[in-house]
């Protein structure tokens, strides 16, 4: 009897959350448009803003400050007012940006709390320059508050914390003045115009609140063993095997990993054929062959950082589902050593 197979790229995207779906199952028989003022469109009106107290309560921040969106790709547009310049990037993803025009307007360092390939967490540092927090990774797995981060702006995605895809949020700090995400009707205080998609926020506020009561029940904790018990099993297979950011501060769940020479690519091709789900690298670009910035960035040559791979566990991963994948990477790396011989 075959095993099941084994999801192991969290960091892409998390599986949806029971309370999501349920919630969402109900917000798809709400009729009203809320902006609408009749009793239909106040029910629809209510489910935004309690899921946006929800998305609040997990990020800790006010519930006007954040604002609906489609993903964090989207609510990082409220850079598209700036003149931007990308400076080399590093293992904490820096970005800089400038006000247009000229030099005279305020400086926006754009930055990502916890690296998504890596998992090495930053802590912000704040200053005079406005500051954007890119928490899609962070939030529900790493205790976080907005209010007491320092940041400007945050961005973050529903589906890496089980969540749906294709909605998301921008939290402003309160009396900050941005530039509007669309033009319209002036929904989302203004700043995202367009009829809310109320089905994807509501499942939206429930996985944030699910999540969060998961992190602060110690669930992640527990990932955090499991991702010790599979690097010391990786370890022991390979003694060529580097584990990136292993003695920093990393999230719970998520191990990077180089054997130079056995390409990335082909361990996720190795593994998804042994039934187990992993990754390359970050969801953006897992689909290209060329070597991960971030670890170059870092230091590593071209042919370690084309040779990594992420594996990124969550809150439904099992102690065996980690020691059959190290027990199956094991496999594979000596067929590749038997052939590189």
């Amino acid at each position: 009897m075959s095993r099941a197979r084994v999801y192991l790229d969290y960091n892409a995207t998390a599986p949806l959350r029971a309370e999501a779906r349920e919630a969402m199952i109900a917000a798809m028989d709400i009729v009203g448009n809320p902006s609408s003022v009749h009793g239909e469109g106040r029910a629809a009106k209510a489910l935004v803003e309690r899921a946006r107290g929800q998305v609040a309560a997990a990020v800790g921040c006010k519930p006007q400050e954040v604002v609906f969106t489609s993903g964090a790709t989207e609510a990082a547009r409220v850079l598209a007012g700036f003149d931007c310049v990308e400076v080399q990037p590093t293992a904490h993803d820096a970005l800089w940006a400038h006000h247009a025009p000229g030099e005279s307007g305020p400086v926006v360092r754009a930055m990502g709390l916890a690296n998504s390939e890596t998992g090495i967490v930053t802590p912000p540092e704040t200053g005079e320059d406005l500051l954007l927090l890119d928490i899609t990774q962070a939030v529900g797995r790493l205790p976080f508050s907005f209010a007491w981060s320092g940041a400007d702006l945050a961005v973050m995605s529903a589906h890496k914390l089980g969540g749906p895809k294709g909605v998301g949020a921008l939290i402003v700090r309160q009396g900050l003045d941005i530039p509007a995400l669309s033009l319209g009707g002036g929904q989302e205080m203004g700043r995202r115009s367009g009829t809310e998609n109320i089905i994807g926020i509501a499942g939206f506020g429930a996985a944030a609140e699910g999540a969060q009561r998961d992190l602060e029940a110690g669930v992640w904790a527990r990932v955090e063993k499991l991702r010790r018990i599979l690097e010391n099993a990786i370890e022991e297979s390979s003694q060529v095997t580097t584990f990136v950011g292993k003695s920093e501060d990393r999230l719970p769940n998520t191990s990077c990993f180089i054997t130079p020479g056995w390409k990335g690519e082909t361990q996720v091709m190795a593994m998804d054929l042994a039934g187990f789900a992993i990754s390359a690298g970050s969801a953006c670009s897992s689909g290209k062959v060329k070597a991960s910035r971030v670890l170059a960035a870092m230091g590593f040559d071209e042919v370690e950082a084309a040779s990594a791979v992420r594996v990124s566990l969550g809150p439904d991963t099992s102690e065996d589902d980690v020691v059959a994948f190290a027990q199956a990477w094991a496999r594979q790396h000596e067929k590749f050593r038997a052939r590189a011989a």
